[in-house]
């Protein structure tokens, strides 16, 4: 498992009972997690102390409850010198996938160790953390996402990490739309980054599921790659796709071409009180093997 566990403003306390009690910051939380499917005992005095709490509802959906919690704050990666708006919404979400980070360390050591001009596609960019590390590393990044609050919001994160001049765009487009019409124009990148949802709908009610869509995507989304392309990386939240599912996909696509490696494995964070590894989805990473590509 590929573990992010360089955090220092971010931490899982405890998980029990199908919810996990997370330090954002200076703030607890406790939100639902269905990987938590333990029952073990509530020690930890964070459980009580929560400033904010996501009440999942047996008919869908839920709420959140708070005591003391800011409208909005702050938090960093020390890391990569990131910095990241957080506020609670939407489905219990913050803004902000912390176990992300486990990505941004692998590809922006690739992006640094290149030393040569790195063009990289992030698609379903959401809030910005991935453009961000691999703008800090050094690339110029096509931030696409089909939600223009998300835009916005990775917008604000790029300010608040001292980003703002970095050589970013930032593009409200639906993904599948965008990689075709970049095709048309011959345009190429050095790097592919993909966060798919599990479900959604197109801006004209095209239905996107994740396992019916997703390898028809990677094979177009491959045709944008340069003739000595970086790395390919491709995150899934999606319960039905196991890890080698990831790897087969890209591997079966990229490696005939490029050569290469394609390999896959779960992500997760640390539990503070216990010494487990919480499972946060899968990613699957494919990488050039010539050295300094």
């Amino acid at each position: 498992m590929w573990i992010a566990q360089n955090w220092k403003d971010y931490e899982v306390l405890d998980t029990s009972s199908g919810e996990k009690l997370e330090r954002w910051g200076s703030y607890l939380l406790v939100r639902p997690d269905p990987q938590v499917i333990w029952n073990t005992p509530k020690t930890d005095t964070g459980w009580k102390k929560r400033n904010g709490h996501y009440h999942r509802s047996s008919k869908g959906g839920g709420e959140w409850e708070f005591h003391n919690l800011p409208e909005e704050w702050q938090i960093s990666y020390a890391p990569l010198s990131l910095s990241f708006r957080l506020k609670p919404f939407n489905f219990k979400h913050t803004g902000l996938f912390p176990e992300q980070a486990a990505n941004w360390d692998w590809f922006s050591s690739l992006i640094r160790e290149a030393n040569r001009p790195i063009k990289v596609l992030n698609l379903f960019a959401y809030t910005g953390g991935a453009t961000l590390a691999a703008a800090r590393a050094g690339a110029a990044v096509t931030h696409v996402d089909a939600s223009k609050g998300m835009v916005a919001w990775a917008k604000e994160n790029a300010a608040v990490s001292g980003l703002s001049g970095a050589p970013i765009r930032f593009l409200v487009d639906d993904c599948v739309k965008f990689v075709e019409r970049e095709l048309r124009r011959g345009n190429c990148y050095d790097a592919v980054i993909m966060d798919p949802p599990s479900y959604g709908r197109g801006p004209k009610g095209e239905i996107w599921k994740m396992e019916d869509s997703i390898f028809f995507f990677i094979e177009l989304t491959s045709q944008v790659l340069s003739k000595k392309p970086l790395f390919f990386l491709i995150n899934s939240y999606t319960t039905g796709l196991q890890p080698a599912v990831l790897s087969y996909m890209i591997g079966t696509v990229l490696t005939p071409r490029f050569g290469g490696t394609a390999v896959a494995d779960e992500i997760g964070l640390p539990v503070t009180s216990n010494g487990l590894v919480l499972p946060c989805g899968a990613s699957g990473r494919w990488q050039t093997t010539h050295a300094g590509a």
